[in-house]
């Protein structure tokens, strides 16, 4: 009988969590504007929950960032959501994604795309994060190192992600973006309201560059 009293509440935990997900895409996400298919099904599978402290599991479905821990935070889901779409990805795509933390945008696009390269430069935070990817996907790289200079060996990319506010646009990710790519990035001063930038590199190696909104992101680390 202790058995099957301990097993309830898992099974009912795991039912709140669905539902509290499959909520936060309707009320938060699609209500919002978010209309890919493919980024949509990609935020209704992953368990958000997973990817936050165990004291901040009671907000994983809520549409606000949550702290991680090393003054790092995992984006809210609509943001998510949004950065997913506007890089419009393709199951054939190859994405960078700069930022690691947490894991979770890193697992929203390995749900849609061929392989994804992550960087995380907290060296705790990418190995918690490499530990959870691994385990769920065969199609995710994280490497350990600063950011600000991309994964060279593995570009070009058909769309990078950052999520972490650089005062400019680094010069060496718009070199690994491939012709037609397009890169999504905070741009903007610490702590400060900033501007979510659309890079796109054009047929020819035009770069044009756009701000879709305001956002407060943490600041781009920079090993010393």
């Amino acid at each position: 009988m202790l058995l099957i009293f301990l097993a309830l509440p898992l099974v009912a935990s795991s039912d709140a969590t669905e539902r509290d997900r499959q909520s936060m895409v309707r009320t938060q996400i699609r209500a919002r504007g978010i209309s890919d298919k493919a980024t949509l099904e990609a935020m209704r599978n992953v368990p958000r929950h997973l990817y936050v402290p165990a004291a901040q599991r009671r907000f994983a479905y809520q549409d606000r960032p949550l702290p991680i821990g090393y003054g790092q935070t995992i984006s809210q889901p609509y943001i998510v959501a949004f950065m997913t779409e506007i890089i419009g990805p393709e199951p054939q795509h190859k994405v960078l994604e700069i930022g690691t933390g947490s894991g979770y945008q890193a697992a929203v696009l390995a749900e849609i795309i061929d392989q994804v390269y992550t960087i995380e430069i907290i060296r705790p935070l990418g190995e918690q994060a490499r530990r959870k990817l691994e385990a769920q996907y065969d199609n995710v790289h994280v490497k350990i190192a600063d950011g600000y200079y991309g994964w060279e060996e593995q570009a070009p990319f058909d769309a990078i992600v950052v999520t972490a506010a650089a005062e400019y646009i680094p010069p060496p990710l718009v070199e690994q973006l491939k012709e037609g790519g397009r890169m999504i990035i905070p741009v903007g001063s610490p702590f400060q309201m900033q501007h979510l930038m659309l890079v796109e590199k054009k047929t020819g190696g035009e770069i044009t560059t756009r701000s879709l909104m305001p956002v407060r992101f943490v600041p781009f680390e920079r090993a010393e």
